[in-house]
């Protein structure tokens, strides 16, 4: 499986990025696609995920009301739909996906098999 991750770039505060993440290879509509992201001098976090092919969505509180994850199995991609940005939401932004990974996991990167490479997102003040 690979992830392409794509749809970042500089932003003033407040304004909306969408990013997209469209994997290759692997039966995408039942596995788990997460975002997360890594900010300067900082650990990668867990920004939000799509549990397999549930519905179910889960967020970082940081981001609750301001950033949406959507996906579209039959273009194999995932969407990080983010608005109300904020300084602090600077980063570069992965998606890794996994078939294997529990609900109760999902925020756990180790948990992800599968990373794309990346994508710099820049909200300036």
């Amino acid at each position: 499986v690979q992830l392409q991750a794509s749809g970042g770039g500089l932003v003033q505060t407040g304004a909306s990025l969408r990013l997209s993440c469209t994997a290759s290879g692997g039966t995408f509509s039942g596995w788990t696609m997460g975002w997360f992201r890594r900010a300067p001098g900082k650990e990668r976090e867990f920004v939000a995920a799509s549990f397999r092919n549930s519905g179910t969505t889960v967020y970082h509180d940081s981001v609750k009301g301001r950033f949406t994850i959507s996906r579209d199995n039959a273009k194999k991609t995932v969407y990080l739909q983010m608005n109300s940005l904020k300084p602090e939401d600077t980063a570069v932004y992965f998606c890794a996906t996994s078939n294997r990974i529990i609900y109760s996991s999902l925020g756990n990167q180790n948990q992800y098999h599968y990373w794309g490479q990346g994508t710099q997102v820049t909200v300036s003040s």
